[in-house]
């Protein structure tokens, strides 16, 4: 047995010392020279990319939790018939959109990946860096957030999505996304590409993370004619949000993802920040604004943006609808959080908050030719 077991050994330590420098190639940072290639063209063409597919797929798993009422969520209830808490409890939890993860079967997931796929293989047949910057900047945001939507569905049923590891990286900074060649992160995607290449800090706004405390996930794919509006609507629900700003000690507190932001938006940062944020603010924000100092980068939640707390409740019970039993049952504090969510709907429709009306396309007198252009 022993010269077997140390064969078999021996064996395994040869398969690792081969395939340690493939892992090491495929996690090293794409060097200058290869990030030089997605540099926007000077002279763009017309050509485009059409995102229905992803479009028809957010509109059927992103569920919007609606506009923050600046209100912490209180702290729920257990699970009926346990002590254990199980679904979110973070007192952001009725701000942003949500993903229902625990409803994709395996058929979803992997047409996630396939989609991801069809999203790199498109760099082979199409100048991506040719294209009009909007239509840059869309493909890159779409990309991103369809490799966070396919990893998080695959690693699901998990907490947090930075507990997420691909060959020992976390998801993050692993580099499994490739482009023209090129091994990209999420965050080289957001950091060397985008952030490098496009000066309005709105961009920040179209990245999702797959955490409560990050910026929402539309429910409309971007392109290049939604692409600013959407990067607006986006920065308007951050900024107008517990998780994005709020107040202790008399001191402005924000999201710490502006830290991270920072050197590519806000040189000077509580200067910079706070001009950007007075750019999005609404009456309450304004305020907070006004009687607040500082600008402390420290708000974060790092909890999954799904439904059910990224975890499988063993409790469910009957969704009913008009007093009808219907034929599907969820876990009891998704069925709490939805819930939540309609009695802060009502309070929004109370509030006089119904929705929101946006003018696109509408040229005026004076206008440049550009100015739906995302700089």
């Amino acid at each position: 047995m022993l010269p077997t077991i140390r064969t078999a050994l021996l064996a395994a330590a040869a398969l690792a010392a081969l395939a340690a420098p493939a892992a090491a190639q495929a996690q090293a940072a794409p060097s200058e020279a290869q990030l030089a290639t997605f540099i926007p063209s000077q002279n763009p063409n017309n050509d485009g990319i059409d995102y229905s597919i992803w479009d028809e797929a957010m509109k059927n798993i992103v569920v919007s939790m609606g506009p923050s009422l600046r209100e912490s969520a209180p702290r729920p209830d257990p699970s009926f018939g346990t002590r254990r808490q199980y679904g979110h409890v973070s007192r952001y939890r009725l701000e942003g959109t949500r993903v229902m993860f625990s409803f994709l079967d395996r058929d979803v997931i992997a047409s996630f990946s396939e989609y991801r796929r069809d999203l790199e293989n498109t760099a082979t047949i199409v100048d991506i860096q040719a294209l009009p910057r909007n239509e840059q900047l869309a493909y890159w945001i779409n990309l991103h957030n369809v490799a966070l939507v396919e990893q998080i569905a695959l690693a699901w049923p998990i907490r947090q999505p930075r507990e997420i590891l691909i060959d020992g990286v976390h998801l993050d900074e692993a580099r499994f996304i490739t482009v023209e060649g090129v091994r990209l992160s999420p965050r080289d995607i957001r950091e060397k590409i985008v952030y490098r290449h496009w000066k309005d800090p709105a961009v920040i706004y179209g990245f999702w993370r797959g955490e409560i405390g990050g910026p929402s996930l539309q429910r409309e794919a971007f392109n290049a004619e939604n692409v600013g509006r959407l990067l607006v609507r986006g920065a308007a629900d951050f900024v107008n949000s517990l998780r994005g700003t709020q107040e202790l000690g008399g001191r402005l507190q924000v999201s710490e993802l502006y830290k991270e932001a920072a050197p590519f938006f806000f040189p000077d940062f509580e200067r910079d920040l706070r001009a950007h944020l007075a750019r999005y603010s609404d009456e309450k924000t304004s305020a907070l604004l006004a009687s607040t100092s500082g600008a402390e980068p420290v708000v974060a939640e790092y909890d999954i943006a799904d439904l059910e707390g990224g975890v499988r409740e063993p409790s469910y019970q009957n969704i009913t609808s008009n007093g009808v039993s219907t034929s599907f049952r969820i876990p009891q504090s998704m069925a709490a959080l939805l819930k939540e969510r309609e009695t802060k709907f009502q309070e929004i429709i109370r509030q006089g908050r119904t929705g929101t009306v946006t003018f696109s396309n509408i040229d005026l007198p004076g206008d440049p030719a550009d100015k739906s252009e995302v700089k």
